[in-house]
């Protein structure tokens, strides 16, 4: 596994610091399987026998996490289908202190028995923890919510489409592409819902149902004559939502060079697009390196964003205790306690939440049980705060966490993962066409593809998809071989102008690498269009 690997999923480059193969996700079910819901009470009952044992064999907390993961894949090219699956993993996890330590055990044997003999485990494993610890943890207090739920506001459950109607929709697009001049085609349709079931010796049994989908292709044309190949990836964001987001919506808006996807994703649209796009893609001529104003749309803005504003925030990060995937961090704790770290000029505002409707990361409660808020980390363009769970609040002198605690699995142990970092939009009215209008010599960029970022994250190199030349305040054909190159304080100080609220997205990546052994998250990052000034683009095509 690669740090700076994409995933690779039906052809297309995927996420933020990800795993370079799609991870194993569970076991083959049927359809019919994954639709029969776990019954609550059975749940209750199950995490209380945990609950107890753990207290009985000395633990002063004891969480737990019962799951089922289930996900669906649909994979096809031009006018067939490569694979359909569906697979479930479903087990629980234990976490406990004892003796001022973390224990942590878990299984898929949820006997009545197999369940306290885990739960014991978790302690005893704590307790000889504990002797190599020089200090207890200290835990955010929480208070228990009783029983709660939370369920994506999801229209309609993906699982329950029929399988056939999903790969007509994928074959139409394949097909779309390829009689707008596309040389090959593929599509994919990744599904996921999440089950999870949390109690805590606080007193919380939190049942949460969590919807997740990512529709996405990958266009391809070659000129038969050169031998030479363009392809353009899917538009799309994957997105906390149901199977809607896949029915078009008539009022969203065209602007200029693609739709803006907001609340429904018009997959066949952007194929035709795509098409179209490949082939001038061919034709396109090489950008001239220097500096130029540059134009980011939010389908490419969202992973210079989460690479070099989610990363380098996650407090464990800043404290050196993890560095895997994405190495530590510049923005060290001093540069906070000063108060006035410049991160950005003061157009520059980020906060990070769990709530967005439609975002990846949105849930009611992280797996700490702790409700999920909002908060800022970037006001003013000035460092202002991080991101935390219950045993690292403290550090920055908080009192309560800000629920950026996740588990990938039953299996894994939950730690600090990132929430929703996102980019507020401009207060005064501002659409895209209005900001290219004033300027004179810039690029306006699309999509996300390649990148490469130090593990400070700090200096960096991005590309994009569709790189259009912006000419006296016009769009003009497109460039090849673009990346734009800064470090963090520089880029985000060069912000110039940010479009309003009406044009703020999402985008986002399905699996977030991070820990040791790996984990994968889904995290979304939402910004509009934006404008800086004087960025160096280099030409990644020249060869010596």
């Amino acid at each position: 596994m690669k740090r700076r690997d994409f995933l690779q999923f039906a052809g297309l480059g995927i996420g933020a610091s990800v795993l370079h193969s799609i991870p194993v996700l569970g076991s083959p079910i049927t359809v019919e399987q994954a639709l029969t819901p776990v019954d609550n009470l059975l749940k209750r009952q199950m995490a209380d026998i945990a609950l107890n044992e753990g207290r009985s064999k000395g633990a002063t907390y004891v969480d737990v996490r019962l799951g089922r993961y289930l996900n669906q894949f649909i994979n096809t090219r031009e006018k067939k289908v490569e694979n359909v699956s569906n697979t479930e993993s479903y087990g629980m996890g234990i976490r406990v202190i004892a003796n001022g330590c973390w224990g942590f055990a878990a299984t898929d044997n949820l006997t009545k028995e197999n369940i306290a003999k885990t739960a014991a485990l978790a302690v005893q494993i704590a307790k000889v923890n504990a002797r190599l610890l020089t200090e207890p943890l200290k835990l955010a207090p929480q208070k228990g919510y009783g029983e709660v739920s939370w369920k994506t506001p999801i229209e309609k459950n993906a699982f329950e489409v029929p399988i056939k109607e999903k790969i007509d929709l994928l074959l139409r697009v394949n097909d779309v592409a390829m009689s707008n001049g596309a040389t090959f085609a593929t599509s994919s349709l990744f599904q996921v819902n999440e089950q999870k079931y949390f109690a805590s010796t606080d007193g919380s049994y939190i049942d949460q149902d969590i919807h997740r989908i990512w529709p996405t292709f990958t266009i391809t044309k070659t000129d038969k004559q050169s031998g030479r190949f363009e392809t353009r990836n899917a538009l799309s964001a994957p997105v906390g939502m149901g199977y809607e987001y896949l029915i078009p919506d008539p009022a969203e808006e065209i602007q200029g060079h693609l739709v803006l996807y907001k609340k429904r994703y018009n997959m066949f649209e952007d194929a035709r697009a795509a098409a179209s796009h490949v082939d001038q893609k061919l034709k396109a001529k090489p950008v001239e390196p220097g500096k130029y104003d540059l134009v980011i749309d939010p389908t490419n803005l969202f992973l210079t964003i989460h690479e070099s504003v989610g990363h380098p925030t996650e407090l464990d990060r800043v404290l050196g205790y993890e560095a895997n995937y994405a190495g530590t961090s510049f923005l060290t704790l001093d540069k906070w306690k000063a108060g006035n770290f410049n991160f950005g000029n003061k157009l520059v505002n980020f906060h990070a939440d769990k709530t967005a409707p439609g975002s990846l990361a949105a849930v009611g409660y992280d797996d700490e049980g702790v409700k999920c808020k909002d908060w800022p980390i970037i006001k003013d363009g000035v460092l202002v705060s991080y991101q935390t769970i219950r045993d690292q609040a403290h550090i920055i002198g908080l009192n309560e966490s800000q629920g950026c605690c996740y588990a990938d699995n039953w299996n894994s142990v939950q730690f600090q993962r990132m929430p929703n970092v996102s980019l507020l939009p401009g207060k005064a009215p501002l659409k895209a066409v209005d900001m290219i209008k004033n300027v004179e010599k810039g690029i306006y960029i699309l999509g996300r593809n390649s990148y490469s970022i130090d593990q400070q994250r700090y200096n960096f190199q991005f590309s994009g998809q569709l790189c259009f030349e912006i000419k006296n305040g016009k769009v003009g054909g497109l460039l090849k071989d673009v990346a734009y190159q800064s470090n963090t304080q520089e880029f985000w100080n060069a912000t110039a102008a940010i479009c309003d609220q009406s044009d703020y997205r999402l985008g986002g990546s399905f699996f977030d690498g991070k820990g040791q052994p790996s984990q994968v998250s889904a995290v979304s990052h939402g910004c509009a269009t934006t404008r800086f000034n004087g960025v160096n683009v280099i030409n990644t095509g020249r060869r010596i």
